[in-house]
């Protein structure tokens, strides 16, 4: 094979890489921007049409990797920009290494698609069955994403199918890398037919099919409420980041909450992640007083270990002042731990309360006027299967964060989005307070039932059903999907693997 077999054209890497910017318009906040005028929804499976007919010229493994790792460049540095916002303007790193750090972690993500288009070039055969391959890699590349090195499944295409699209039923049963894998499906559909030709009455009644039998699932009710529903005070404090850890405007931040507190009683008041800047146990009582005047509170904290270290916490308070904690369990890399090796890292940013300990691995929903409720802190509901632990038991799920860290960017919308794929996965309701957005209600059908604007300082209350029962997602994980990947894989590798047989 000469150099030049080998390269890939740059007008082919440019459109590889367009591609996977363009993947990004199919996710919030965009779908918000059009939806009044045109569903975004399916530019996702558009732009991953797109890449299959790419690959199915490339005639090189190495031709392939490199046109996926070009559309994942122009997914990941479009749709995870926030990443540098995060490390320049309140990590405190100079620019050109916030820049270079952002470019290097985007590169990574772009890894997965890379491998995606090598193993599909290695393995294909020629055949409409290409479209299997096609679809079972994608899944199982995206599920790598999501766990290898712990794991960052932010843009998962899944994610962007959230309703109004008809896939987003298929989130109750497959989860998300499952409704990835249709996506992936049926964009290999549309490319096989463009390259063969549109007059394929089976390819298109299998899309047909696809699409029905998702918003078919979107309509079943696999949960059921559970006790009267609850008033619930979701507090978004609008603390800047830039003057959250000052200790000067420590005063103003606590009479803030205790404000919206105050202005807005509800049965539960739910403060967002690390709301008080301070240890648990410093809090004076006066305050927690204040922040149970009107009923329990769920109070986003700190709370030391019996090790002598510190956790990321959520505390349950009664108006008695009895405490019940859960402590999170799944860490951000660099953000609230080092991982070995990194601790040069922290030189150059400068990020406070960066070495959390982890929570156990399993904790038990905490226990609120006959309801219990599952937290989760931050981007621990990027792991849909790490939800599960806390089900049947749990009857609401509540989600704390603080999403200061990515300024005015991608990430806030993105992670509401997150948390509607969250919801449907689970039949649960899932309440986010968070300290600038988005603070929100979604429903166990992924839909948005109230939201505050981002960066105003406001109370968000709702009326929280709780819900018991159990989704097919929520009893098998991403078992079931990666079954129907690995499946899809080898029925398309059937004559490779079994060449007497076929």
């Amino acid at each position: 094979m000469t150099q030049r077999q080998a390269a890939v054209p740059l007008r082919t890497a440019a459109a590889a890489f367009v591609l996977g910017a363009f993947c990004v318009l199919g996710f919030a906040p965009f779908d918000r921007y059009f939806a009044a005028h045109v569903a975004v929804w399916p530019a996702p499976t558009l732009a991953l049409a797109g890449l299959f007919l790419l690959w199915r010229k490339a005639s090189t493994a190495r031709q392939a990797m490199l046109l996926g790792l070009a559309w994942g460049a122009g997914c990941f540095l479009f749709g995870v920009s926030w990443v540098y916002v995060s490390l320049s303007e309140f990590g405190g790193m100079a620019p050109p290494l916030a820049a270079a750090s952002t470019l290097l972690f985007c590169l990574y993500l772009a890894l997965f698609p890379a491998l995606a288009g090598g193993l599909f070039l290695r393995w294909r055969n020629g055949t409409a069955r290409d479209v299997l391959l096609f679809a079972g890699l994608w899944a199982l590349t995206e599920w790598l994403r999501g766990t290898l090195l712990t794991g960052f499944p932010w843009l998962a295409v899944g994610y962007s199918q959230s309703p109004p699209s008809p896939l987003a039923g298929w989130a109750s049963v497959l989860g998300v890398y499952g409704v990835g894998f249709v996506a992936a499906l049926i964009a290999g559909l549309l490319g096989e037919m463009r390259a063969t030709g549109w007059r394929k009455p089976g390819a298109w009644a299998a899309i047909v099919l696809l699409l029905g039998f998702g918003g078919l699932l979107r309509l079943m009710d696999w949960t059921q409420p559970t006790g009267s529903p609850v008033t619930v005070s979701l507090l978004q404090g609008n603390v800047p980041q830039s003057l959250k850890w000052d200790p000067k405007r420590l005063p103003l931040s606590v009479e803030t909450y205790l404000r919206l507190a105050r202005a807005h009683p509800a049965t539960l008041t739910v403060l967002p992640e690390t709301a008080l800047p301070l240890y648990f146990n410093e809090v004076p009582r006066e305050v927690l007083r204040g922040l149970t005047r009107h009923g329990d509170a769920l109070i986003g904290v700190a709370v030391g270990t019996t090790r002598g270290g510190y956790a990321n916490g959520a505390v349950m308070l009664t108006p008695e002042l009895t405490a019940s904690a859960y402590t999170k369990r799944h860490l951000v890399p660099f953000g609230e731990y080092p991982p070995p090796g990194f601790a040069w890292f922290f030189r150059f940013a400068r990020i406070p309360m960066s070495d959390f300990t982890a929570g156990a691995a399993r904790q038990e929903a905490l226990s609120f006027n006959g309801q219990r409720i599952a937290p989760n802190i931050c981007y621990e509901d990027l792991f849909g299967e790490e939800l599960l632990d806390a089900l049947p038991a749990a009857t609401l799920l509540v989600n704390l964060s603080n999403t200061a860290w990515f300024g005015d960017s991608l990430a806030q919308p993105q992670h509401l989005q997150i948390a509607q794929l969250r919801a449907i996965e689970t039949g649960r309701v899932m309440l986010r307070a968070t300290n600038t957005g988005m603070t929100a209600m979604v429903n166990p059908d992924g839909i948005v039932a109230a939201a505050l604007p981002p960066f105003t300082t406001a109370a968000l209350v709702v009326q929280a059903q709780g819900r018991t029962g159990l989704t097919p997602y929520a009893r098998w994980g991403n078992l079931l999907a990666l079954l129907i990947a690995v499946g899809a894989c080898l029925t398309a590798l059937r004559r490779k693997i079994f060449p007497k047989s076929s």
